[in-house]
């Protein structure tokens, strides 16, 4: 498209150009071609872009360049857009049943839904419109999917899941599993049966790799607009609020409680029964122990408030001067204790 027809697109000002320029890609500063747009959020990275053969910049109103300009108030939200814009995707499967594909009986799918090569279909599962089943995805009897849902392939739903609409789950994801439940009867462990369900609410997003595990009773629920990275673990009865973010390797023991906007870093772990109230943060590493408060950052092992662990890190850099001053000061001790017993 042109660049007058991307700004009006994504309902941005155009400055320092005629608009006819054809756009040929949206791409990060670093990886810029002749006829792409990029962004910039301050003007350290709008210097840097000035020196790249981009067409045109997604910056903040106030802010001037060399190169045409495509005015957001929130460049980053904008840059994505374009990006959707411009690189739509290409894989989407036509919709029906492709022949390999098994389908059970009392399946419902309605218009529009694909269902790609060796997937197969439970009985009594439902559908929704023009959601995209890929291939080697395996729906469980009775799971219930809302519309315009994405299942990449090898994904995996167990019996009786219920998931909202416009729900990606990428590849070798698997929902429902029996959570980690053992009793010590005195001579071994025995399981405990999980007959819960999952329940995840619309527009969820859920990497690769990522097990959610069934309710012991009652459910696990991830709420609306939840994101899900690559590789989380997500135990039995775990609650997850809406629009909460969990990143790469962050793990959920059974029955923690996440409100609504909680963000987890990286390899954060959450202990069992532990409730994060809303807008906490637990940053990368954080091994999360104890209740958080609304709104509170805590990061470390065992996890603490930032400011506070940030003072005991500064610390912990200057511990071997003070064991050395320490010892010295122990042994200037015992010497004049030793005068004053002499005395």
């Amino acid at each position: 498209m042109t660049l007058k027809e991307l700004a009006e697109a994504l309902g941005v000002e155009l400055l320092g150009a005629t608009g006819a320029e054809e756009v040929t890609g949206v791409a990060g500063i670093a990886d810029v071609a002749p006829g792409c747009v990029t962004y910039a959020e301050d003007e350290r990275r709008l210097a840097q872009a000035e020196t790249t053969p981009v067409l045109a910049v997604i910056a903040r109103p106030g802010l001037s360049s060399s190169k045409p300009l495509l005015v957001s108030a929130n460049p980053r939200l904008t840059f994505a857009r374009a990006l959707a814009l411009m690189h739509p995707a290409t894989d989407r499967l036509e919709p029906g049943i492709h022949p390999t594909a098994q389908v059970g009986t009392g399946v419902s799918l309605a218009e529009g839904v694909a269902i790609g090569a060796y997937a197969i279909i439970g009985d009594r599962a439902q559908i929704g419109a023009n959601s995209q089943v890929y291939p080697l995805v395996s729906v469980g009897a009775g799971a219930i999917i809302g519309a315009d849902c994405v299942f990449h392939p090898n994904v995996t739903l167990y019996p009786g899941v219920r998931l909202g609409s416009r729900v990606v789950v990428h590849a070798g994801s698997v929902i429902g599993s029996p959570g980690f439940g053992y009793v010590w009867d005195g001579e071994k462990h025995v399981w405990i049966p999980h007959v819960g369900t999952v329940i995840v609410g619309d527009d969820v997003e859920i990497g690769a790799n990522v097990c959610v595990d069934r309710g012991t009773t009652g459910a696990t629920i991830i709420g609306r607009g939840a994101k899900v990275d690559n590789l989380v673990q997500v135990a039995h009865n775990v609650v997850i609020g809406e629009n909460c973010l969990i990143a790469g390797q962050a793990g959920l023991s059974g029955s923690v409680t996440l409100e609504d906007g909680v963000v987890l870093a990286g390899q954060a772990g959450v202990a069992d029964h532990v409730t994060m109230r809303k807008g906490s943060v637990g940053a990368a590493g954080a091994d999360i122990i104890r209740d958080i408060p609304a709104g509170q950052v805590v990061i470390g092992r065992p996890a603490r408030p930032i400011k506070q662990q940030m003072r005991i890190d500064a610390a912990a850099a200057h511990l071997p001067e003070m064991v050395q001053e320490i010892r010295q000061l122990l042994k200037r001790v015992a010497e004049l204790e030793k005068k004053l017993g002499e005395s």
